[in-house]
């Protein structure tokens, strides 16, 4: 072996600090793919697509609870819908999970002032006994109040937390109602209840619709340690208060016929436009295709699918593929657990430093106000570059908050992948989410359309950038990942 001379090891030298140099590069978009972004976005604000979407999701399908009788419908039309929009490949992954039915409700007070009660089971609830349970109602002012209590002032007991949910423009009220429908019938089980009943998780003061969701009964293979779970309406748990202000004992009878009957493989869908340079390099965006039962499934998530794909379309049309692969999954059983997002981040874990950016939409159909980034710090000017592009169309940009990748991908964050949230205007969604409210009416095109074209900017403006945004395993373990 020959001695290295000088000038080799100069040169090797050269190198090393070359593609050390190019690894700490910042991030950046090109001018022309900036230009082709505003296009795309004065386009979208005008296109149709993604309310022809949902409408045709909830016309042709309606409600799509997991492993219920229109699963398999809304799957099989999820793909022609995908076909039918251009993708390059279209496919399936599996996801399993416990099978929860709900066949009827009904409550009544019994005493002292007999009337019936409008609620709506929740997921992962267990039925009552043949012909219901009659018990007294315990109430507490909220879950840590159950959480102190003795459990012998509970035992036997129907527990009734009536936590009521303010209406703010970011939803936050959103954590504490769903922590309370969560958590509460857990614990209310360990320490003997009977049965759980809470005030919806829900703004809409004065509609007599409950709002279902899930519950952390997360023992599958006991679901005997689940107990009757159930949310009233805003209007009943009013008048549930004004009986149990009087004083006197106040007994309620439940008939809840529901429950985990086995096992289910439903599936994510994915479509792809293929990159043209970079083709396994994938930014990625979606919604879940799962909805609860009540309604259908228009602002959750028909709207967030429908985004997505108004979104691809658009690059679609352009004619030439962007650089890297879009990719657009249709998750399944969001609701009972995120069930289609976990399945995903597992299969594709190991894969997380090929997966550029991305974000799920799942909060309806109202404009995106701000976006927020888990990026890394060589990639904040790729985000302020498409912060600018969004900045017509209404959308702040916060550089202080991470973000978490929505709903189902926030399961790819956690495992490293760089991710946005783009806010929606949460005003009036808990109005109608998770009851029978949640229809197309409650969509408006136009306001759509500014989702679809928000979606649009980032999923190209990241698909043409010099360089990536930082994801790698465990990249964003510190900021608040998948919250």
């Amino acid at each position: 072996m020959q001695r290295p001379t000088l000038s080799f090891l100069a040169a090797s030298l050269m190198l090393v600090t070359g593609l050390s140099c190019a690894a700490d590069a910042p991030t950046t978009i090109p001018a022309s793919a900036v230009q082709t972004a505003e296009q795309l976005r004065d386009k979208a604000m005008h296109d149709s697509t993604a309310y022809d979407v949902v409408t045709s999701l909830t016309t042709e399908v309606g409600a799509r609870m997991a492993g219920g009788v229109n699963d398999p419908r809304a799957r099989a039309w999820a793909i022609a819908k995908f076909k039918a929009l251009g993708f390059d490949k279209v496919y399936t992954e599996p996801v399993s999970y416990p099978l929860w039915v709900r066949r009827s409700e009904h409550a009544a007070i019994v005493a002292p002032f007999p009337q019936p009660l409008d609620l709506i089971a929740l997921g992962y609830s267990s039925g009552t006994p043949k012909g219901g349970l009659t018990a007294q109602v315990v109430q507490f002012p909220s879950l840590d109040a159950l959480k102190a209590a003795d459990p012998a002032s509970i035992k036997g007991k129907i527990v009734y937390i009536g936590y009521r949910m303010h209406r703010t423009k970011d939803g936050h009220d959103y954590g504490i109602g769903a922590g309370i429908r969560e958590e509460g019938p857990l614990v209310a089980a360990s320490k003997g209840a009977a049965a759980f009943l809470l005030r919806s998780a829900g703004t809409d003061a004065n509609s007599r619709t409950p709002h279902t969701g899930v519950t952390d009964f997360s023992d599958f293979a006991h679901p005997d340690k689940a107990i009757p779970a159930a949310a009233l309406s805003n209007p009943d748990a009013d008048q549930l208060e004004r009986v149990l202000a009087y004083g006197k004992p106040v007994s309620i009878k439940l008939d809840l016929d529901c429950g985990i009957v086995g096992q289910y493989t439903g599936y994510n869908v994915i479509g792809e436009l293929t990159g043209r340079k970079y083709p396994d390099q994938v930014v990625v965006i979606g919604g879940h295709l799962d909805s609860w039962d009540p309604g259908t499934g228009a602002i959750d998530d028909g709207a967030g699918v429908a985004i997505a794909l108004g979104a691809a379309k658009v690059i679609h049309d352009l004619g030439q593929r962007p650089d890297r692969t879009v990719r657009v999954v249709a998750f399944a059983n969001e609701e009972m657990g995120l069930w289609g997002g976990r399945a995903y981040a597992d299969k594709h874990a190991a894969e997380v430093s090929k997966f550029q950016l991305g974000t799920e939409s799942d909060l309806g159909a109202a404009p995106v106000y701000q976006m927020r980034a888990s990026v890394k710090p060589q990639a904040r000017g790729a985000i302020d570059q498409i912060a600018k592009v969004l900045a017509p169309i209404g959308v702040v940009y916060d550089p202080k908050h991470p973000g978490g990748g929505g709903s189902d991908l926030s399961q790819m964050h956690l495992k490293g992948m760089a991710a946005l949230s783009l806010d929606q205007d949460a005003t009036n969604y808990f109005d109608w989410h998770h009851t029978a409210n949640d229809t197309l009416d409650k969509i408006n095109p136009q306001e759509l359309a500014q989702n679809v074209a928000v979606y649009a900017v980032f999923t190209y403006m990241a698909a043409q950038a010099d360089g990536d945004f930082g994801s790698a395993p465990g990249a964003f373990a510190g900021d608040g990942a998948g919250e």
